[in-house]
């Protein structure tokens, strides 16, 4: 395309591709990882999986993106024209579709408990009196309820794509790098301030002592295959998303540097998410009630049973909501923005056309996931409502084999010296840091990739 859209600044550029790895797998997804697969044993695994996977995988992705400009197709038929590698490409674009259906239906939950949470209606019937089995039946009740009826989350899911579709029709740099720019901010200022709150409750030691004491003897290999599974889902790899970001790369930017910043803010986020959950659930007994910490009843259910029996229930309660409203939002809209620059790319449409195309099927689609929990649970695909079919889908074979393909064409496909240039700016700087990049590209990150369909076949 002419007049190729770039990001205007170093920091508005970090700040976007931040926001686009930062999201929901952070701060929905991660605190129930670690507490189902070991606490501090899961997390040393999960720091492993981005060192010698999510960054590796990260490069090769920056690479595709910054070295052609072009979309997650595009870039594969650029450097390999005629050849069906373009299919890697297609995997990513019709994953990161069909994750953006049900992530806008988790984002809906995320706004209106945000919007629940400032006009008190939450915590309505609760009192001091209140025992916590009560309490977490009322919010279990309350969230079935919302999540179970037909009108609500229609209304939701069409608030969250209006607030994706005003900016996303405002460009790269009027909308997602002025978006990133102001919202990145203050989401960590959010994470500080309830991890302040979260570590003065009574016996957040424990909680803290679970989340950062390892006990080694919780290993398995299923901690290994989560911990993979979670790089995957945070760092955004395999959706195209990085791809379609670092195509608006200016071509000096260092990729290595930046692929270690995005990793480095991006673990930041679930780290101290570790710390505002685990403390608060403890503190309050609630993180060995017989329910699990599932990502679902975690946000939903137990954390407004901590934020009840606060004092100034209704302002960590909205501080909170707002946080995964702002994961949600450069989630939703980093993974809409891999189908708009296809469109662009491909069929040439203008912006404002491939907004409405890739937007505008939402407003049936993301309805249909919604309803699949509710008055369509009985519509299943091999056994799983609409939602869980798609999350499981992508999560668990699409994004892996996209990533895998992916680092064996950057690994073994593309001549060496466009790699090798994109990492190196063309030999100007990371010339030590390349071979060992490549060596992880080409057999490290695919082995780890592989051993988790390994496990799953077993």
């Amino acid at each position: 395309m002419s007049n190729k859209a770039t990001f205007g600044s170093k920091l508005g550029l970090i700040a976007a591709t931040v926001g686009s790895a930062v999201g929901l797998g952070n701060v929905w997804r991660f605190p129930n990882e670690v507490h189902e697969n070991g606490g501090a044993a899961f997390l040393v695994v999960y720091i492993g999986c981005i060192l010698l996977l999510g960054i590796p995988v990260m490069l090769a992705e920056f690479s595709l993106g910054r070295g052609t400009g072009l979309d997650t197709v595009g870039a594969f038929r650029r450097l390999t024209p005629r050849k069906p590698w373009w299919g890697v490409g297609a995997i990513s674009l019709l994953a990161s579709y069909m994750i953006v259906c049900f992530y806008m239906v988790v984002a809906a939950w995320t706004v209106e408990y945000l919007w629940r949470s400032l006009d008190g209606s939450l915590y309505a019937g609760i009192t001091a009196g209140t025992s916590a089995l009560e309490m977490k039946e009322v919010f279990a009740a309350t969230f079935a309820d919302s999540v179970q009826s037909v009108a609500s989350p229609l209304i939701w899911i069409a608030v969250v794509l209006a607030i994706n579709l005003f900016i996303l029709l405002k460009g790269v740099k009027g909308g997602i790098e002025k978006m990133s720019n102001t919202l990145m901010p203050l989401l960590f200022v959010i994470l500080l301030v309830l991890c302040g709150v979260s570590l003065s409750l009574p016996n957040a030691s424990a909680g803290v002592d679970f989340f950062l004491n390892p006990d080694f003897s919780k290993l398995n290999a299923g901690v290994f295959v989560s911990a993979l599974g979670q790089a995957f889902f945070s760092l955004s790899l395999g959706m195209g998303i990085l791809v379609t970001y670092s195509s608006y790369f200016p071509k000096k930017d260092n990729l290595t540097t930046t692929a270690f910043s995005v990793s480095f803010c991006d673990f930041l986020v679930a780290f101290l998410m570790g710390f505002i959950v685990f403390p608060a659930v403890t503190s309050f007994g609630l993180a060995d009630d017989g329910s699990g910490l599932q990502s679902t009843a975690l946000v939903f259910v137990t954390l407004p049973q901590v934020f009840a029996q606060m004092p100034l229930t209704q302002l960590w309660s909205a501080l909170f909501f707002l946080l995964l409203t702002i994961a949600a939002l450069t989630s939703t809209v980093s993974i809409c923005e891999v189908s708009i620059l296809f469109l662009q790319e491909k069929m040439r449409f203008s912006r404002v056309k491939s907004v409405l195309i890739v937007v505008l099927p939402l407003l049936v689609l993301s309805p249909l996931c919604s309803l699949s929990q509710g008055v369509l649970s009985d519509f299943t695909i091999m056994g799983k409502n609409i939602f869980d079919f798609l999350d499981s889908t992508t999560t668990y074979y699409m994004l892996p084999v996209a990533a895998l393909l992916t680092c064996i064409y950057v690994g073994w496909i593309v001549p060496e010296e466009f790699f090798r240039n994109q990492i190196t700016n063309f030999g100007t700087i990371a010339k030590r840091v390349y071979p060992v990049v490549r060596f992880l590209v080409r057999y490290v990150a695919p082995l780890l990739i592989i051993s988790i369909f390994i496990y799953q076949l077993i």
